[in-house]
């Protein structure tokens, strides 16, 4: 008897469903009819799926599904990387059989995803993929990649700036703390104290967290923090203002504060996602896989994404 392959067919393919809004317990993995490429569409097939905080927060209750746009039933995840396996009308910038990454907004975790091949925002888009750069890599850097360029643009960091980022060892801290020091800027990154040691590896000062932080940091830097981001909360913003930071200086990524720039990673400027996978190719700005399971485990690897306290990037196999 012929042995049934374990490659999806064109037509069918495995993708992460879900019927109610709710914690990792609503996801399921399900066969499902795989999208077919339209005019100036490509599909790909999906090689690899990076999480982000973002893809459990958006779809944890009606209300927030809403404010993006999300009806039941949805899909999961964002960041995908694979091959071109369709290509519509009118497009001529993908063949099939190139390597691409980007974002597919709360469908990238399953076999097939359908793009434009002109789409312009994380929530929709193709680039290629460099050589240099494997999937698993690829498929991490849309979400984290934009938002770190736009935070790093809210606040310009150089040479003579000392930097503050809050949650420094986060997926979107891994991207802002290297391109801030690639901008030739002194890091100073809060975490746990466990850890500083993968913290000093990304290029920042670790500093711990919690009461006291302003003390701590001032002990660290005594000529003074210039800038900051908070890609956490709001601690950092209160503590930059308290040790002197202007709040033309300051951006947060997960709260609003007022007076205070809110970096979103639909501002980055254009081109800046390309950019930074010219770094990574280039082996000048690297990304820590914080660990990878199969889409069967997808409720498990939401579950170690919530806890917020994952040092680099999960990524979802396919």
């Amino acid at each position: 008897m012929q042995e049934q392959s374990n490659q999806p067919s064109p037509d069918h393919g495995k993708a992460v469903r879900l019927d109610a809004f709710g914690g990792p317990d609503v996801l399921d993995v399900r066969e499902v009819l795989a999208p077919q490429a339209g005019p100036g569409q490509i599909r790909v097939r999906v090689t690899a799926a990076g999480l982000n905080p973002m893809d459990w927060f958006m779809t944890s209750d009606a209300d927030t599904a809403a404010r993006f746009g999300l009806t039941l039933p949805a899909g999961f995840g964002t960041d995908y990387a694979g091959v071109v396996d369709q290509v519509g009308d009118g497009v001529s910038d993908f063949a099939a059989g190139d390597r691409v990454f980007g974002g597919a907004l709360s469908r990238a975790v399953a076999d097939f995803v359908v793009v434009d091949a002109g789409g312009e925002t994380a929530a929709n888009e193709a680039h290629h993929t460099p050589d240099g750069i494997d999937d698993r890599i690829a498929a991490t850097l849309t979400i984290a990649g934009r938002t770190a360029s736009a935070a790093l643009a809210a606040i310009a960091p150089g040479p003579d700036d000392t930097v503050l980022i809050g949650g420094a060892g986060g997926g979107v801290g891994v991207f802002a703390v290297q391109l801030a020091r690639i901008a030739g800027a002194r890091v100073i990154g809060t975490g746990s104290p466990s850890s500083a040691d993968y913290l000093r590896e990304l290029g920042a000062e670790p500093v711990a967290y919690g009461d006291g932080l302003a003390d701590r940091v001032r002990a660290l830097a005594p000529d003074g923090v210039t800038a900051a981001m908070d890609l956490h909360g709001v601690e950092t913003v209160h503590v930059a203002r308290e040790i002197g930071v202007q709040d033309d200086r300051i951006c947060t990524i997960a709260a609003q504060v007022d007076g205070v720039t809110a970096a979103n990673g639909a501002n980055a400027v254009p081109g800046a996602l390309e950019e930074i996978a010219r770094l990574v190719a280039a082996g000048q700005l690297h990304v820590p896989i914080a660990e990878s399971f199969p889409v069967e485990q997808i409720r498990r690897a939401v579950e170690l994404q919530a806890g917020r306290h994952v040092r680099g990037k999960i990524v979802i196999d396919l």
